[in-house]
């Protein structure tokens, strides 16, 4: 009803040409700006969050969002900055104004259910980026 695959694959490369050009968020991702594995985990993700095909979980099991980031300092700047380019991205594909409150809302409520580290850590840990990591069972799905 948005687009499908090609409105997907938009918010994606948007979102990520954000946080390579994000010093605080890149730093965090173990394989710098080689994003191509966080994008299709994320696309693969977000296709089958809202509706699409099963790739994501054919491919990678349950989602387990919070468990996959758990090992990582997702602190509240980390969340305003992930949203920041989530915002970014989702302005791009301009989506009528229902589907754009509906993933609105989840990404703001997903966000802030992966928080697990106060605020006075808000340095991020080089390296460490749940969307890079390797397969099943790793925190390598935002």
């Amino acid at each position: 009803m948005i687009g499908g695959h090609a409105t997907f694959t938009a918010l994606v490369d948007t979102f990520y040409a954000e946080v390579a050009a994000d010093e605080y968020l890149i730093a965090m991702y173990p394989e710098g700006h080689e994003l191509t594995g966080a994008k299709h985990r994320l696309q693969t993700f977000l296709e089958q969050y809202f509706g699409g095909p099963t790739t994501y979980q054919e491919e990678r099991g349950h989602p387990r969002l919070r468990m996959r980031h758990f090992p990582f300092p997702v602190t509240p700047k980390a969340r305003d900055h992930w949203l920041r380019h989530m915002r970014t991205a989702m302005d791009t594909i301009a989506l009528p104004p229902m589907y754009d409150a509906m993933m609105w809302d989840y990404f703001q409520r997903a966000a802030t259910a992966m928080l697990n580290t106060p605020a006075e850590h808000d340095e991020p840990a080089t390296g460490t980026c749940p969307a890079s990591g390797p397969g099943p069972g790793g925190p390598q799905d935002r």
